[in-house]
């Protein structure tokens, strides 16, 4: 490929990075399984607009062609997981990671804080012995300590790229030195620990990475489902329930009861945690079902990790400002009067 036309891809491709081409992206995520009509919707967006910027035109008489020129040493087996993995990645990173730090550093303060209020304790659903409310939240402050470490260890097979693979994984059509160099790119261009899929027949009839990765977000889910359900209950009543904490007022909590405050946040919350548990499901079941040297269920299975990560993200940071962060007030003896009862 010449200069000229390898140039003008790039600056096609930096302007589809920029957005500014987002109405040439119509097609839905029920498609070929393996992605290919996504990644020839790419190659004809960057054909077109390469040919534009060599003063050629779009269409039948452009200058670059989709397969021949935006699409060498390619294939939808292999661009499109790649673009998976990088996706993915890069989200768990930027997105999950960073939120649930802010939620576990919210709540270790207040493990810190509450260390020396002593409650009852509970199981069963019955008075237990005593423990302090300290102790109680370090509990969860252990719980995404965990599921950060869960998070973190899914991350070296996402960093795994299966491009030079192409068709079946035989690197058929392309340099020896492809697939090594492509990945080094990647991981200069983004700043991530990208590297060469060691085994592209793996990296093409799998979503194992994706499986695994979405098994720790669906563990998360589960831990964030019950410190919420925690937080609710003990701020139930306040007068005729438990009481032990105080939640925000963040809105006006019933249309008929005045001053009434519901757990809002928590609620939010586990429902968001309800829809990862059923995105997990999706997703094993994409993962199982590969055939052969191709698995064909990705358009699906990125499209549900990628609804979990953005909710789980947003999902813990509105939680954190809302509801965690402002867990500071102790209903009035409710405390002592739990242990005296």
């Amino acid at each position: 490929m010449t200069a000229e036309k390898a140039g003008a891809i790039v600056a096609a491709a930096d302007e589809v990075l920029a957005g500014k081409h987002a109405q040439e992206f119509p097609l839905a995520i029920w498609q070929t399984g393996s992605g290919t009509q996504s990644n020839m919707n790419m190659n004809e967006v960057l054909a077109n607009r390469a040919s534009e910027l060599l003063g050629g035109e779009r269409g039948m008489a452009r200058k670059i062609h989709p397969n021949d020129d935006v699409n060498k040493s390619q294939s939808s087996n292999d661009v499109f997981p790649t673009a998976m993995h990088v996706a993915a990645l890069i989200a768990l990173r930027e997105k999950v990671i960073p939120s649930l730090q802010a939620l576990r550093a919210t709540l270790n303060e207040k493990a810190v804080a509450f260390r020396d209020i002593v409650k009852i304790g509970r199981t069963h659903l019955q008075d237990a012995t005593p423990l302090t409310l300290g102790q109680e939240i370090s509990g969860w402050v252990a719980m995404l300590d965990h599921s950060l470490k869960h998070i973190e260890a899914s991350q070296p097979h996402l960093a795994e790229l299966a491009l030079g693979g192409t068709a079946v994984g035989t690197g058929l059509n392309t340099h020896p030195e492809y697939a090594v160099r492509v990945a080094a790119e990647l991981a200069s261009l983004s700043g991530q620990p990208f590297v060469t899929a060691p085994n592209k027949f793996e990296a093409l009839a799998t979503v194992d990475a994706l499986v695994h990765a979405h098994g720790a977000l669906k563990g998360l889910a589960a831990s964030l489902m019950k410190i919420a359900n925690d937080v609710r209950w003990l701020a139930s009543g306040p007068r005729c329930g438990i009481g032990e904490i105080a939640i925000p007022e963040n809105e006006p909590g019933s249309s008929i009861m005045p001053g009434k405050v519901n757990p809002t946040q928590c609620e939010a919350l586990t429902m968001v945690c309800c829809q990862v548990m059923g995105n997990d499901v999706a997703v094993n079941i994409g993962g199982a079902s590969g055939n052969f040297e191709l698995n064909v269920y990705r358009p699906m299975v990125i499209h549900n990790f990628l609804q979990s990560v953005r909710l789980l993200a947003d999902g813990m940071a509105s939680f954190n400002e809302h509801c965690a962060v402002v867990l500071n007030r102790i209903a009035s003896g409710s405390v002592s009067c739990s242990m005296s009862r």
